[in-house]
């Protein structure tokens, strides 16, 4: 099938999905998995209607972005490495996964030194899996009251990449926890998290009757490709 043909089953599932939980469809957002994909791919989605695209590789999105058609949004949904902070915090409207206070100090200097401020969300690996990154839910909490402090990141809400399965009730009570324990955040900070990323192309209706606002999908978009077992594979 082609990718229009696809963004249209896609949006076809996000509607029922949203049906069934009484939810507004446009309060769930499409993430476009754009991994792997060419500039021209990206374009094509574009004209699709697809405006927001997550990529999880910097040295990837630097060849990619500037290729690429506007209006576009990028957000990096990768493993983020420090050493390339200063690069994803000029390419990306937000930075998705945020997986330490280290990264975090990190990403606080280089938007000092571009003198922007930096859309971030948590990543946190609810599972406990050891082949995931993400803080430990626990030690979120623990840790906000710093994380907040840097006044550059501007924190919008929690992500995280379920454990894989066939089949997607399994991994409910995981999107379940990120959406609580993004109701304690906001309790603690005194402010809103609108935001949960949660949700890709085989358990993207679980996520949003659990409450996910952003949806990262690339399989069923773009077709398969060879999994990946770092955070990048997410959608």
């Amino acid at each position: 099938m082609s990718l229009k043909e696809n963004l249209a089953k896609v949006r076809e599932r996000m509607e029922r999905a949203c049906q069934r939980a009484n939810r507004d469809p446009e309060s769930v957002v499409l993430v476009a998995v754009s991994k792997n994909q060419s500039a021209d791919r990206v374009a094509e989605a574009v004209d699709c209607g697809l405006t927001l695209f997550g990529e999880n590789r910097v040295q990837e999105a630097k060849t990619k972005i500037p290729l690429s058609p506007g209006p576009t949004r990028w957000h990096f949904i990768g493993h983020l490495q420090s050493n390339k902070a200063r690069d994803a915090a000029s390419l990306f409207d937000m930075i998705q996964s945020v997986d330490s206070l280290e990264l975090g100090a990190e990403l606080q200097k280089q938007a000092e030194k571009q003198a922007r401020t930096l859309r971030v969300m948590l990543e946190v690996n609810v599972a406990g899996e050891s082949s995931k990154f993400g803080w430990h839910p626990e030690k979120v909490l623990a840790e906000l009251s710093a994380f907040n402090q840097f006044n550059r990141l501007e924190l919008h809400g929690l992500m995280t990449v379920a454990p894989y399965s066939t089949e997607a009730e399994k991994v409910r009570p995981v999107f379940r926890r990120l959406r609580e324990l993004r109701d304690r955040c906001a309790d603690q900070l005194g402010a809103p998290l609108p935001e949960l990323s949660m949700g890709m192309s085989g358990d993207l209706e679980v996520a949003i009757e659990e409450g996910a606002t952003l949806v990262r999908i690339g399989t069923a978009l773009f077709g398969p490709r060879i999994r990946s077992r770092d955070t990048a594979e997410a959608g």
